[in-house]
């Protein structure tokens, strides 16, 4: 996975890097079936390129079968704050992860270790985001808003998301290497998956760390509510369960730093992903317990409602 790694950062870190360089550099696997295309989209700040890998599986969803499908979601501001800084950004971090993974799928599929069920990988490439202004450090903006960006990256076939996001500008986690959030779904914050601990501690070789949520993280951006950063953004914009896969650091870092990034950090979080989307198609892992979210649900109602904009007056 390393090999990926150092491939895709190394593609992504110039002031030319597109989605098309990305996608061109995916499609030399040449796995059967898969679907590699990119998106231009125009936003108030610049431009951005969506890239959306499908990869199709033995018994997925796209062929009529019944195994479950996986979405990995790179997410962002972008992957160069230029002019302001030079170079590759912190932040760039979960494209990286979400493309290395798609590529070392690909690769396997491309050799004959095909998944059972498909995988929707997507993220967004720019080299010339903004930054802005955010407690305790600086965060990366991007050239489009955030409901643009879920309408691009999270797609209606995802069963489940693992949203793979630089979780660095923050006092709330202090340890370096991957994090995992408890699953979100529907507006609630639920238990932490058993069966994504498990894969968090055979990937890392370590007890799992599982990072804290509020209710504010979980809602919408435009709300003027704290959030810890965008990583569970898509759990806003789908029923399917999200849980967020932080890259994360001991102390503070700027997620518009540059020289802050690290590969073998990267790896770890593609290569759980990998790992997840192995055994999520496999129906042997779960995001979360049905039976013990139909009965908090019968028990305390929807809260679907921390998935809008809540009370805003017009």
């Amino acid at each position: 996975m390393l090999n990926h790694v150092l491939t895709v950062v190394d593609l992504l870190d110039s002031p030319g890097t597109s989605g098309e360089a990305l996608a061109e550099h995916l499609r030399s696997y040449r796995a059967p079936g898969a679907e590699i295309t990119v998106t231009v989209v125009e936003g108030d700040k610049g431009s951005t390129d969506f890239v959306r890998v499908f990869l199709p599986g033995t018994a997925g969803r796209a062929s009529g079968g019944s195994a479950r499908t996986l979405g990995i979601i790179g997410r962002l501001g972008g992957v160069g704050a230029r002019p302001e800084l030079i170079g590759y950004v912190s932040d760039g971090d979960g494209a990286a992860a979400a493309l290395s993974a798609a590529a070392k799928l690909l690769q396997m599929a491309a050799r004959g270790d095909v998944l059972p069920g498909d995988v929707v990988i997507t993220t967004h490439v720019t080299g010339w985001a903004p930054t802005q202004p955010h407690d305790p450090v600086p965060f990366m903006d991007s050239p489009v808003d955030i409901l643009t960006m879920n309408l691009h990256e999270v797609d209606e076939a995802m069963e489940a998301v693992l949203s793979i996001d630089t979780t660095k500008g923050n006092r709330t986690i202090n340890h370096r290497g991957i994090a995992i959030s408890p699953t979100v779904k529907s507006g609630y914050i639920l238990r932490p998956s058993e069966d994504l601990v498990g894969v968090a501690e055979t990937v890392t070789g370590r007890s799992a760390v599982i990072f804290p949520l509020a209710t504010q993280d979980i809602t919408p951006y435009g709300n003027d509510l704290h959030h810890l950063n965008s990583i569970l953004q898509p759990a806003v914009a789908t029923e399917a369960p999200v849980v967020g896969v932080a890259i994360t650091t001991a102390v503070p870092v700027a997620g518009c730093a540059t020289g802050a990034s690290h590969e073998v950090d990267i790896e770890l979080a593609a290569r759980f992903a990998v790992e997840t989307a192995k055994y999520f198609g496999a129906g042997s892992l779960s995001f979360f317990d049905e039976d013990q979210f139909a009965h908090l649900t019968s028990l305390y109602g929807s809260a679907a409602h921390l998935q809008t904009l809540g009370n805003v007056e017009v």
